[in-house]
């Protein structure tokens, strides 16, 4: 069942980097909501709860409910701004959602099949050269993660986007450019350590005298 995310907001009047940074000391984001056919509008969220919310991975790709006051509007998020050091959301960017209207979003792959993979029996490892894919599709259809099955991949092979399995109304805008956008998204492959270099050089046997110290004695007797 597909999770549903409920954002309660305020609009806010104040803005600015003054502003913005008054409303995270009263524990607040910053946030902006645009698109739909309609002006942007800035609002504010309570961070903890969306901190909490945004812990989820279908946070990032879910159409959301954001409510004010009596009103609601379905969004996106389109982008999310952290802090670099602390657990904080700096501000958020969202996008109304129009049901007629298709929307472009990446979504997370999840492969499954791993421990079966015959590769992976012949002693492969699993790479996964791409995590999220972009698709294109009507609110209504949008996928909370694309599955990408890999029980039956052997040693050094990879699957493609063209291998995804898409649902119903969802499209892969990468292969809409031609075949060459067809890129890899997972292989399994035998991961060669690297060789390490032996040493050659020999230690000198007992009462061998190195060559620079013999250079020195000689030196000292034509003095």
């Amino acid at each position: 069942m597909a999770e549903e995310f409920d954002l309660i907001a305020e609009y806010r009047e104040d803005q600015g980097k003054g502003a913005s940074r008054r409303l995270r000391h009263e524990g607040k984001v910053p946030a902006i909501i645009y698109g739909g056919g309609r002006p942007p509008r800035a609002l504010a969220f309570d961070h903890n709860k969306v901190l909490k919310q945004s812990e989820s991975e279908s946070f990032y790709s879910s159409v959301l409910t954001v409510k004010v006051g009596d009103k609601s509007q379905a969004a996106i998020v389109k982008d999310m701004q952290r802090h670099p050091a602390r657990r904080q959301i700096l501000h958020i960017d969202l996008q109304r959602v129009v049901e007629d209207q298709e929307i472009r979003m990446n979504v997370p792959l999840h492969f499954k099949g791993e421990e079966v993979a015959p590769g992976v029996k012949q002693g492969g490892s699993v790479s996964h050269l791409m995590t999220d894919v972009e698709v294109v599709c009507l609110p209504r259809y949008l996928p909370e993660f694309l599955e990408v099955d890999i029980s039956e991949l052997g040693l050094d092979s990879m699957l493609h986007l063209s291998d995804i399995k898409l649902p119903e109304g969802v499209e892969l805008p990468e292969l809409a450019q031609g075949p060459e956008h067809d890129h890899a998204i997972v292989s399994i492959h035998v991961i060669k350590a690297a060789a390490v270099e032996e040493e050659t050089t020999e230690a000198p046997e007992a009462g061998d005298v190195p060559a620079t110290a013999q250079s020195d004695d000689e030196d000292k007797s034509e003095d």
